[in-house]
């Protein structure tokens, strides 16, 4: 009966995860799927314990208390600002989580389980030859790869994301033929750990070696990632992280013949590695690049194309809030195109406030949210909802992009490379060919942005020199709340 429960529990778990997933595809839905998902981490957690049976659970509610102090202490004091950061950093503790737990459970055999019986006969046999052992061993070479790489890839991403590192591509001579050889130098070590040695130190030494490797190309692989493309590495990391966690569920399934809670994390991992993999295709499909391209590449790589135009900005027309005020004053339809920059300044509220009053005007608002706007997956859609615009206002590129041409006043806050004309007319452009929301379609443009210096992409924005274009010299949030007080007094 326990064991019908138990699965019984596993299995309502993973659909929870399922549903939540599917329904964190929308916007309206997305806090409810969370939820979902939320409760069926603890019908797995729940009936993991059960299946446990009698154990010591000192470390384990230690680990639960502390964890959810960090936790609960994160949740309330970062900032929407540093949420893709910290988004990239959780997902590195996920790796690290991962190959640690392969890890002691590699030594754990290693002292107290079949190698000991091993010794005591007196018989030498690689870990292939033990049962089990040659599974084991491979699940336990992937759990270390994929979570070392994880964990120092997101570090570098965390680093990138929070200015504590330039979020330009740093390009390493010959760095694909290093990457190259870092994954045959793993591949070797970990078959000889295998096949090759029999589980003493040397069998320690070179699996200690893969994660080493994988934490140095973790690095690697990340360093040479522009700023422009970090929504799609931290969606990347995230299915790292999933497959982490599921290849350390096959170490403790076949180290302990059959645990009950590995099936879990198998699941589980497997899950979240799917949905990161099919998020991060998405993103490159709104970026019009392949992944192959991201991970090799970056925006402002300009070793293999063209550079664009680098030249200085010589038509560019500035004006204040007041001019803003009168031109959306009586404008049927106005598109706001959130950025970072909008992040930056905590400026949602006030565009919610402004958009309130255009609404009260009788103007139809809509925002335009390009699908790698922010730096992380989603990031406009929530800061948006933070500050309770309504779900039916946000339209993807592909929905609102044919919109622009019948738009009296489009407002583009804080965003750059999105809007870029450049990606579109620009062939020698390094973002040529990348998606962009057509906001110079509008019949008047009004970019607020702190100055004219360029994007995550290195290059000058030619929406600024359009002649239907305005540009508006300051902080988003201040920007927004005097074009609101000029709005009041119209």
């Amino acid at each position: 009966m326990t064991d019908f429960l138990v699965h019984t529990s596993y299995l309502v778990g993973a659909g929870c995860f399922i549903f939540g997933i599917k329904r964190m595809s929308r916007v309206r839905t997305a806090q409810a799927g969370n939820r979902l998902a939320g409760i069926g981490m603890l019908l797995a957690v729940i009936a993991t314990f059960i299946a446990l049976g009698s154990v010591n659970y000192t470390w384990i509610i230690s680990g639960l208390i502390v964890g959810g102090a960090i936790g609960g202490i994160l949740a309330k004091r970062v900032e929407m600002t540093s949420m893709p950061e910290l988004v990239a950093l959780f997902n590195g503790l996920g790796g690290a989580a991962s190959f640690l737990v392969a890890l002691s459970m590699f030594f754990k055999l290693r002292y107290s389980g079949w190698w000991v019986e091993l010794d005591k006969l007196d018989i030498e046999k690689t870990l292939s030859e033990i049962p089990g052992g040659g599974t084991t061993g491979i699940a336990l070479a992937l759990s270390l790869l994929v979570g070392g790489l994880t964990l120092s890839g997101s570090v570098i991403a965390f680093a990138k994301l929070s200015g504590k590192m330039k979020g330009a591509p740093i390009l390493l001579p010959a760095r694909h033929l290093i990457n190259l050889g870092s994954f045959a130098a793993m591949i070797l070590f970990a078959g000889l750990a295998v096949y090759a040695t029999t589980g003493g130190f040397i069998t320690g030494l070179l699996m200690i070696l893969v994660l080493l490797i994988a934490l140095a190309l973790g690095v690697l692989l990340v360093i040479p990632i522009g700023g422009a493309d970090m929504p799609v590495v931290i969606s990347l990391l995230n299915s790292y992280s999933g497959i982490a966690a599921s290849m350390t569920g096959f170490v403790l399934l076949s180290a302990q013949q059959g645990s009950e809670g590995a099936l879990m994390l198998i699941v589980c991992g497997a899950l979240v590695g799917a949905a990161g993999i099919i998020l991060t295709n998405l993103m490159c499909k709104a970026m019009n690049r392949s992944l192959i391209n991201v991970l090799t590449g970056g925006f402002g790589d300009t070793g293999g194309g063209g550079t664009g135009d680098n030249s200085e900005y010589e038509n560019v027309t500035s004006f204040g809030a007041e001019e803003a005020a009168m031109l959306l004053d009586g404008a049927p339809q106005v598109i706001i195109v959130p950025g970072y920059g909008l992040a930056v300044a905590q400026a949602q509220h006030a565009i919610a406030e402004l958009d309130a009053i255009l609404e009260k005007n009788g103007t139809v608002v809509k925002y335009a949210v390009h699908p790698v706007a922010g730096r992380m997956p989603g990031h406009m859609n929530v800061l948006l909802a933070e500050a309770n615009v309504s779900y039916d206002k946000l339209f993807d590129m592909d929905d609102i992009n044919g919109e622009f041409k019948n738009t009296a006043v489009a407002i583009v806050v804080g965003a750059n490379d999105v809007v870029n004309p450049a990606a579109t007319n620009d062939p020698d452009s390094p973002i040529a060919g990348m998606p962009i929301l057509n906001c110079y379609e509008a019949q008047n443009v009004i970019v607020i942005k702190r100055s004219l210096s360029p994007g995550y992409a290195g290059i000058k924005n030619s929406l600024f020199e359009y002649p239907n274009t305005m540009m508006i010299f300051s902080d988003a949030k201040k920007a927004v709340q005097e074009m609101v007080k000029e709005l009041k007094d119209l």
